[in-house]
């Protein structure tokens, strides 16, 4: 079943739909959340807030083709509500590896797509991702927002503007901005492209 098909069944009561737009959507969105909060726990309840917010306001969705923006949107907020709380002491494990390249640089379609997490975990650099998580964590939020939509979700510059309700040019100076601070505070750690196996 198309997607547009299931969200517009799911919009008119059709629980079975909506149990299968959920069972579509709930890894995704959890392991955004994930990477926004850092914590198993506190990522499924996000994911869960997320859903309960889409089965409350689905019916309220005018254009189904809007869908991926709009559950983001609700899972971001809510991200962003939970990072107000300053939760301490928690981190998650980050592998950093090289792109297809070797370079850093973030592009459009049709240029070199950056990648600059893998979110598979490795014992041994467990330290390493301890630290390059908790300096992910100092940047804005809406910096963080950004790496890890691009990043991670492989967003377009335009759709990550429609989550976040800003422009396209916004979004590009937060992610370059939060890519050069993020830089400068793993150097200032004497964590070195070396170290890294990976060319900033």
């Amino acid at each position: 079943m198309q997607a547009d098909v299931l969200i517009a069944k799911a919009q008119t009561g059709d629980e079975q739909s909506f149990n299968q737009l959920v069972n579509l959507w709930y890894k995704r969105i959890y392991n955004y959340a994930l990477k926004q909060c850092a914590y198993e726990d506190v990522a499924s309840d996000i994911t869960q807030r997320t859903f309960i917010a889409v089965f409350r306001n689905l019916k309220k969705l005018k254009d189904t083709g809007s869908f991926k923006p709009w559950v983001y949107r609700i899972a971001t907020n809510f991200c962003h509500e939970e990072g107000r709380k300053k939760s301490r002491g928690r981190t998650v494990p980050f592998t950093v590896t090289k792109n297809d390249e070797g370079e850093s640089i973030i592009a459009e379609e049709g240029e070199a797509e950056g990648v600059f997490f893998n979110p598979e975990m490795s014992y041994r650099q467990l330290e390493l991702e301890q630290v390059l998580f908790a300096c992910l964590n100092e940047l804005p939020k809406d910096q963080r927002s950004v790496i890890i939509m691009k990043e991670y979700e492989g967003m377009k510059f335009r759709e990550i503007a429609e989550i976040l309700d800003t422009s396209e040019n916004t979004v590009k100076t937060w992610l370059y901005r939060g890519l050069k601070v993020l830089k400068q505070q793993l150097e200032d750690k004497k964590i070195t492209k070396e170290t890294l196996s990976y060319e900033l």
